[in-house]
């Protein structure tokens, strides 16, 4: 067996509910791990099963640097390693033979064939891409006539000289891809055949060995299992296969007893995949949308003025409708698994997805801007944080807040990804408090949202940065004394079947009246099965501190291991000053019941989101927004998502995208440094221009 890599590995067993210890071989050529139970077993060439390769995925746990997974064929197989960087070696054979195979997978078994013209419209890319890599060049010579440093035009002349070598080698290669192209034709010519490239029985048969550059492809890759007939009993045990070792079957099998894997991670789809892909640029080089007054600090009560200036009602000047609520935004994306495919082939494990173009069907309707409102779907239980007569009780209300803040932001089961807020794009809302009357009508007119009563939450977020990805938000309640201020930098990862994205930032919870300040962190999130129907769970310790009262809380949000468990699950404690042992300790689901037991024996139930009624944000109606405002924004992607026009959704979303770099090209040209809006950086926070704290400071003097 030509093997490319051989050794130890531990794999999950059900029935022993545990690790257990096999020998596994790598076949490079024939595409297959296979395992044994030792190597003696090996060398006697007694398998006790394998794993078939072709068209699998493997994934990782981020929290967990040894274990990984394959799936294929409908099965997921879980490993263990003895270390990060035993796994690392593993998993960098595994994708390499992986990558062959499943390459030879897209181009023989989906009966692709192409044509001449095919070949010519590859070629003809080819050049044009040649074209503009010449052009580039010419920028060397500029770089090098203005440079003045010895040491740095030392590295251009390197850099130009081997960009020269480059395009030598690609002129030379389009030139011998035109000349074989043309004595194809002429054989081909000559047998009576002219359909195809490749004169070996007209049908193009790459070489094992031959290097495959996998663009965007004209056809759909197919998914782990398609094209066959699901496995029949007397393949899936041992007991009922007879092959040899250098056999490679048809489907991945193990012994009945070593047998591990997610089968309700897979159901069978009918339809046909759907031949979707977003051609857009990336969705994260992103910039701002400019007008006359681009730059400038925005007029955000001129339109409305003008509306309550006519008499008209809250209702007439406020959309509380949240565009998930409508019929068909949950559902599975097998049908568009083909998709899904493509883009793994693309991407590697731990890559960062921030330049990953995604498919325009995954998108959520709304703004991550949008999204992060949602941490305030209970405003009355972040006013009543002030409210509460001592530290200790504040602290506890901080953390019923902050462990209430998460479940609303997820509607339905199916995960989906809100859009990449682009540079300068501004969210606003507010809510409505329960005991809110008519008769509270005295506007907080400097604040985020300006034309609500002072005893509403009024919201506001601003994306500030594209390069990191930084979004910053701020909420404030004026009559209770209150305010919030929050930045975030998402960071996304490939894990294989997930994707994981860290959430780096903090957020800071301002009691004006005590002259409290309670920093907390953020959870990381998780999109799991992201080849069938995609799920959230949150994973990662946070804390929450308060310096002023020396209270303080840790809080873990546990992500579900693959051998039973839990999804959703949260632990925390709250402790008081100097205390190594908890006043609190509270455990269950941040989107079901958590339940508190304090120090003096009591046990409550501390939230049960399932009862917590959320309170609708109220979104200025599309007329009244000024453009670079995140619904009007996206309007044109949202309405052809709703009626299910993905072709148009993505052209709407990649005229916005190329707008914006155009004006981001014309920045630079003209030296005009980007200014944000509402949000300036303090050190490494972004911080609210004009919050509560200084209006009420400055009032005093």
């Amino acid at each position: 067996m030509a093997s490319i890599m051989e050794g130890p590995l531990s794999k999950w067993t059900n029935v022993m509910k545990g690790w257990q210890y096999r020998w596994f071989v790598l076949d490079y050529n024939a595409g297959l791990l296979s395992y044994y139970t030792s190597k003696d077993k090996m060398m006697r060439g007694s398998r006790r099963g394998c794993v078939r390769l072709r068209g699998a995925v493997i994934g990782i746990d981020d929290e967990d640097d040894s274990t990984f997974t394959i799936t294929v064929d409908q099965k997921t197989f879980h490993f263990q390693a003895r270390d990060a960087d035993e796994r690392e070696k593993w998993i960098h054979a595994l994708e390499e033979t992986i990558l062959r195979h499943t390459l030879q997978l897209q181009g023989l078994d989906s009966g692709f064939v192409p044509s001449v013209q095919d070949f010519d419209k590859k070629l003809t890319e080819a050049d044009a891409y040649l074209q503009i890599l010449i052009e580039q060049l010419k920028l060397f010579d500029d770089k090098l006539q203005n440079c003045k440093d010895d040491e740095q035009r030392k590295k251009i002349e390197t850099l130009k000289e081997t960009t020269n070598s480059m395009v030598e080698s690609i002129k030379h290669c389009i030139v011998l891809l035109q000349i074989a192209k043309d004595q194809c034709i002429a054989e081909n010519h000559a047998d009576g055949i002219i359909s195809t490239i490749n004169p070996v029985d007209a049908i193009y048969q790459p070489s094992p060995l031959e290097p495959v550059v996998n663009t965007m492809p004209s056809q759909t890759v197919l998914p782990p299992g398609s094209g066959h007939s699901p496995p029949s009993s007397s393949l899936t045990s041992p007991s009922h296969v007879n092959l040899s070792p250098n056999t490679v079957p048809e489907f991945s099998y193990s012994s009945s007893e070593d047998e591990f894997y997610d089968a309700d991670e897979f159901h069978q789809s009918g339809s046909s995949p759907k031949r979707l892909i977003d051609s857009s640029g990336s969705a994260s080089v992103l910039t701002h949308s400019s007008s006359g007054n681009s730059l400038k600090r925005p007029d955000t009560t001129e339109s409305l003025n003008s509306s309550m200036s006519n008499g008209t009602s809250d209702a007439d000047l406020f959309d509380s409708h949240d565009d998930r609520d409508d019929e068909g935004e949950a559902g599975s994306v097998e049908e568009h698994k083909s998709v899904i495919m493509h883009l793994l082939s693309q991407v590697r494990l731990g890559m960062d997805l921030t330049k990953v173009v995604l498919p325009t069907f995954i998108l959520e309707r709304r703004s991550l801007l949008e999204m992060y409102a949602d941490f305030f779907a209970h405003p009355d239980l972040f006013v009543s944080i002030s409210d509460q007569k001592d530290a200790r009780d504040r602290m506890v209300q901080v953390v019923k807040w902050y462990l209430s803040a998460f479940h609303a932001g997820r509607k339905g089961s199916v995960a989906k990804k809100p859009y990449n807020p682009i540079l300068g794009e501004i969210f606003q809302c507010h809510w409505t408090l329960p005991n809110d009357t008519e008769e509270n009508v005295e506007l907080v007119s400097e604040g985020p949202v300006p034309w609500v009563s002072k005893n509403s939450v009024t919201f506001v977020a601003e994306q500030v940065s594209h390069h990191p990805p930084i979004s910053a938000f701020y909420a404030e309640c004026f009559n209770k004394k209150i305010q919030f201020n929050a930045h975030i930098w998402t960071k996304s990862k490939f894990l294989g079947m997930s994707i994981g994205v860290h959430n780096i930032g903090q957020g800071c919870v301002s009691c004006l009246e005590h002259d409290e300040h309670y920093i907390l962190t953020f959870p990381n999130g998780y999109g799991r099965s992201i080849l069938t129907v995609p799920w959230v769970e949150l994973g990662g310790e946070c804390n929450i501190n308060c310096s002023k009262t020396g209270y303080s809380a840790n809080i873990v949000f546990h992500t579900k291991p693959f051998y039973g468990g839990k999804k959703h699950r949260i632990t925390a404690e709250i402790f008081s000053p100097n205390d190594k042992k908890s006043f609190c300790s509270i455990e269950g689901e941040w989107n079901g019941v958590m339940y508190a037991k304090y120090s003096t024996g009591e046990n409550v139930v501390f939230i049960d989101t399932k009862k917590l009624p959320i309170i609708k944000k109220k979104v200025r109606k599309l007329e009244d927004q000024n453009e670079y405002e995140s619904r009007c924004l996206w309007k044109d992607v949202t309405f052809n998502l709703k009626i299910r026009d993905i072709d148009a959704a993505t052209e709407a979303k990649h005229r916005l995208e190329e707008r914006q770099r155009a004006e981001a090209r014309e920045r630079k040209e003209k030296e005009i440094q980007w200014e944000t809006r509402l949000f300036h950086e303090d050190g490494e926070c972004w911080v609210y221009d004009e919050p509560l704290l200084k209006r009420l400071g400055a009032a005093k003097h």
